[in-house]
């Protein structure tokens, strides 16, 4: 009887240890999350032809000679992410319109078929190349959810349901994804808008494609069974929810038509899928700001703006994601340019020298000014490889000898940043009031940003 006493006690406690386990990121998503800034690049025949409409006119697509970007230039585009303090970079080779920026073999309809470089030219290689110029690591955006080409609709079932039109588009996605996968090296970001239909539900099969070509991707919306998934936060406007917890039930297939509100993630959950905050740096006018269009100059961010964003994104554990721009030239109009550059020189700027950091282990951390500083931003970071640990904290502040509260939260996550008014202290402290295991606080820093 006492035997098996003892045994049943060891049973509860190893099933206590599992019951406590909590989800830990691949390091490919610790990677990612390390880069904290990325851009995606939409480039697309409509560009020319913006009166185009895909969803609509089924029966018509625009001729691919209209397509010819003259001063295509993919060193530029790649600078000027690098130069907004980007650290990857996710081309749109195929969007709604089915148009292709690569040489497809599954069909006609794209580059090959359009003058520029006489139907010889690969803008996909091209963008590679830059990358590993700049020192960016190169993604690419395909949707298979919608096709107009194809006349494919989300959630990339064709129209009229014709099981034999299906099981064709089926095999194109297939074979386009195996030409892009398996012909242009790794990739460190694949993006998925609208998520994949599965081949119970009558899709193609991506998740054998990722597995066997890139199986060291971070895979945004893509299908479950992937090996790092991230999820979208429920808007393109670069606003995370606060919390926004890296582990979740499950990711997100949305299209990105229609705002989600309340993707906070879970800090319970047993899946460890980041958010990812994309946002266009043309917010509103023609195709959302998505695409250029000369009238969405006047929708270009200020400054002002991009390090609000930055904030909402970086700042409350997200990626930002920021959609830039090429206009029929070839090129990222030189305005955009021009800002992106402000925006990654303030960043660095901001937070390239911490008046005070500390890093630890444990519930209770403090920075010791030795003599009192003005300050007015504490950025918090996680050991993430080690899994979200903290619950609950509060930030302090030792002013006048005396401790002030200055933030009651919850998540940190690979980045928390709190601005508050100007403080003079001489101390700031952390404390941790729930955790799921010990808490491992990667860096602890203070700033006075003015």
């Amino acid at each position: 009887m006492k035997k098996i006493s003892q045994t049943l006690l060891m049973l509860l406690f190893v099933t206590s240890i599992v019951a406590q386990e909590i989800a830990k990121p691949t390091k490919e998503q610790v990677e990612w999350a390390d880069c904290e800034i990325g851009a995606i690049i939409h480039f697309d025949i409509n560009v020319y032809e913006p009166e185009y409409q895909w969803r609509g006119q089924w029966d018509y697509d625009p001729d691919p000679k209209i397509f010819n970007p003259t001063e295509l230039n993919t060193d530029q585009w790649v600078k000027s992410v690098k130069d907004m303090g980007g650290e990857y970079a996710v081309l749109v080779v195929k969007h709604c319109t089915g148009f292709c920026l690569w040489p497809s073999e599954a069909h006609d309809y794209g580059i090959k078929s359009s003058p520029w470089k006489n139907g010889k030219g690969d803008i996909l290689a091209e963008f590679v190349k830059s990358c590993k110029k700049y020192g960016v690591r190169p993604g690419v955006y395909y949707s298979a959810a919608a096709n107009g080409y194809k006349k494919v609709d989300n959630p990339g079932l064709v129209r009229g349901n014709d099981p034999k039109a299906q099981k064709e588009y089926n095999d194109m996605v297939e074979q386009q994804l195996t030409e892009i996968y398996s012909g242009y090296g790794k990739f460190f970001e694949i993006w998925f808008d609208g998520g994949c239909l599965p081949p119970e539900k009558g899709g193609p099969d991506i998740v054998t494609l990722l597995h066997k070509h890139q199986p060291q991707a971070v895979v945004f919306q893509g299908p479950e069974g992937t090996n790092s998934l991230i999820r979208w936060v429920g808007n393109e406007r670069g606003v995370a929810p606060y919390p926004c917890w890296s582990t979740t039930h499950t990711t997100t297939s949305s299209g990105g038509d229609k705002e989600i509100d309340r993707l906070h993630g879970d800090c319970e959950g047993p899946l460890w899928c980041p958010g990812e905050a994309d946002f266009p740096i043309r917010h509103g006018g023609w195709q959302g700001g998505w695409f250029y269009h000369p009238e969405n100059t006047k929708h270009l961010m200020s400054l002002e703006t991009l390090i609000e964003k930055y904030y909402t994104t970086a700042g409350r554990n997200t990626n930002m994601l920021i959609g830039v721009v090429v206009d029929p030239r070839g090129l990222v109009p030189d305005v955009d340019v021009a800002r992106m550059k402000e925006f990654g020189d303030e960043i660095k700027k901001r937070f390239s020298k911490p008046i005070g950091n500390e890093k630890g282990k444990g519930n209770e951390l403090i920075i010791d000014l030795k003599k009192e500083q003005e300050i007015n931003h504490v950025v918090l970071m996680e050991d993430i490889s080690k899994g979200e640990r903290v619950r609950d904290f509060e930030l302090l502040g030792k002013e006048n000898g005396q401790w002030v509260s200055l933030f009651k939260g919850s998540c940190i996550g690979h980045k928390y940043i709190h601005q508050f008014d100007t403080k003079k202290l001489t101390a700031v402290k952390l404390v941790v009031n729930k955790s799921a295991a010990t808490p491992i606080i990667r860096d602890m820093s203070v700033y006075n940003i003015n």
